[in-house]
């Protein structure tokens, strides 16, 4: 028999405290554990460091730079899915919202029916922009160790008087004999030649 599914731990952020209450009691009608429920000045980073949520959820008029700032942060630091309910649709704030790493950003209000959608959406946005972010790094790794591969090859050549075959074969058996990354072999190999120039 399978476990049943744990539910998504939620952070709220509203500065309305009568607002948050109503939202709480949705969320935990339609079987979300909201774990925090934070205010105005309220440390965003530090509850999500310490209370690791699947989600971060926030309803307010009219997000303020403060509020994009600390999701900036957020999203630099502890990634996570953020839904953000909006009094206002204004261009310029959903531009700054999406940078910051907003997921969802809807306006009008929330009618509790919407809520499982709009955070199943989110998720699944964060995770797709998530796995570009981590192939993208990936991406810029290989084309480093290309480029820093390359520079070895070529100081080898220049020092040893070998062929590119033979330069990358020597790399290449210093990186399995030191049980190395390639890239690393080859970062070590030009940061010691600078040092004997």
């Amino acid at each position: 028999m399978s476990q049943p599914e744990k539910p998504l731990r939620v952070i709220l952020v509203d500065r309305s405290s009568g607002r948050a209450a109503i939202l709480e009691r949705a969320l935990a009608d339609q079987g979300y554990d909201v774990i925090a429920r934070l205010g105005e000045g309220d440390d965003v980073l530090e509850a999500v460091r310490r209370r690791q949520p699947d989600i971060v959820l926030i309803d307010m008029d009219l997000p303020d730079r403060d509020t994009l700032e600390s999701l900036r942060m957020l999203n630099q630091k502890l990634p996570r899915p953020v839904v953000m309910f909006a009094g206002e649709s204004d261009e310029d704030l959903i531009t700054a919202a999406v940078r910051a790493g907003v997921s969802a950003y809807v306006v009008d209000g929330l009618d509790p029916r919407r809520l499982k959608p709009i955070m199943d959406v989110a998720i699944a946005r964060f995770r797709e922009y998530q796995a570009l972010r981590n192939e993208l790094e990936e991406t810029r790794g290989k084309l480093a160790d290309r480029k820093d591969i390359d520079k070895a090859k070529a100081i080898l050549m220049r020092q040893k008087g070998i062929s590119e075959e033979a330069a990358y074969a020597a790399l290449r058996k210093l990186a399995m004999d030191r049980n190395q990354k390639i890239g690393e072999v080859a970062r070590m190999l030009i940061a010691a030649a600078e040092l004997l120039r």
